[in-house]
């Protein structure tokens, strides 16, 4: 009952979205509802150099009080180690939500920390201060999430102030297994709280995290234990788990997550994007346990990728940012448009 619930409310909210990847299956009856969105979108960024594995990526996009949008992207080399590509954390600036400007970078040298991926972007809903969150390997360490000091305009963020906030528990014993770093944060402001979700490294295999904090700073598990992950490595998603975005719609949050098969090619990258619901930010009901919804329409020899995306909502329309693959191997961010109202 309550899965059907969530998917009825799921299609009054996205009553047209994208096509899944056309070599993998889509779930059925809601992918017949995809139609035209699949291919209609506008690229807001592309990658610094037009060539295989280079990304523009993982955007964090939010709309301020005064109606401005402001864009956090990781950009990505394809020299280096793998894991350790992102380069630079990028700020953007635009007025319509398509046309973004850089007014701020933050080079992996300025921290220093080896390589950035999924930055996280908010506005305190108390201060109206803009809070950035990063990721990456802290000190030589594990992965961790990072975050700067609080700033009056996303161009005033301060690498120097970069500290971590949520980072992996020690061993309770020698035969102990919490997860082994934390990485990809997803943060909203709900309920009275924030509420951050984030991918844990557990035995070479990624789940979804849930920590909870009273002001953005100091994080603890929302459940209680550094053991509990949200959602299980299952069906379509059963080689990785990863969350996406966190969208209220009515009576609970629509919870936009992303995974691999591991039957698929190179499931670490071949990344898609499914769909679930949660009435109280912790339970979450998957609605598309059998195959993902979103891919890539212009997928490249190797990979339909259709990941890290954001959502919001904007004048009647639900507004998705996602890191797409596109034909030569390259990735980019566009902007998806879907009807609510």
């Amino acid at each position: 009952m309550i899965i059907t619930t969530a998917a009825m409310l799921l299609v009054s909210v996205l009553q047209t979205p994208l096509v899944g990847a056309p070599s993998v299956p889509v779930s059925s009856p809601l992918a017949a509802r995809l139609g035209e969105c699949a291919k209609n979108y506008e690229t807001v960024l592309k990658p610094d150099k037009d060539a295989a594995d280079w990304w523009a990526g993982a955007p964090s996009v939010i709309r301020d009080r005064e109606g401005v949008f402001w864009m956090a992207a990781r950009m990505r080399t394809a020299d280096g180690a793998r894991g350790l590509r992102g380069y630079e954390v990028r700020i953007l600036r635009g007025n319509d939500g398509v046309d973004f400007q850089p007014v701020k970078s933050i080079r992996r040298e300025d921290v220093p920390i080896p390589g950035f991926e999924r930055p996280a972007l908010l506005q305190d809903p108390a201060t109206g201060k803009y809070k950035l969150y990063l990721c990456g390997p802290w000190k030589e360490g594990p992965w961790s999430i990072i975050k700067l000091d609080d700033a009056d305009t996303p161009e005033e963020f301060n690498p120097a102030t970069a500290r971590p906030v949520i980072s992996p528990a020690p061993k309770a014993h020698e035969r102990d297994i919490p997860p082994e770093e934390y990485k990809d944060p997803v943060i909203i402001h709900a309920a009275g709280a924030y509420h951050c979700y984030v991918i844990g490294y557990l035995r070479r295999n990624e789940r979804v995290y849930h920590f909870s904090s009273p002001d953005g700073e100091v994080w603890k598990p929302a459940g209680g234990s550094y053991y509990h992950a949200v959602m299980d490595l299952s069906g379509w998603h059963d080689f990785f788990v990863r969350p996406a975005a966190v969208v209220p719609v009515g009576l609970g949050w629509l919870f936009i997550y992303e995974g691999s098969s591991s039957e698929w090619h190179d499931p670490v990258y071949n990344v898609l994007t499914g769909l679930a619901f949660t009435f109280d930010l912790d339970t979450i009901h998957d609605i598309t346990p059998e195959a993902p919804l979103f891919g890539s329409t212009t997928p490249g020899p190797n990979f339909h990728t259709w990941r890290y995306s954001t959502w919001l909502r904007v004048d009647g329309e639900l507004w998705a940012y996602a890191e797409v693959a596109c034909p030569n191997d390259t990735k980019e961010i566009r902007r998806f448009r879907f009807p609510v109202d």
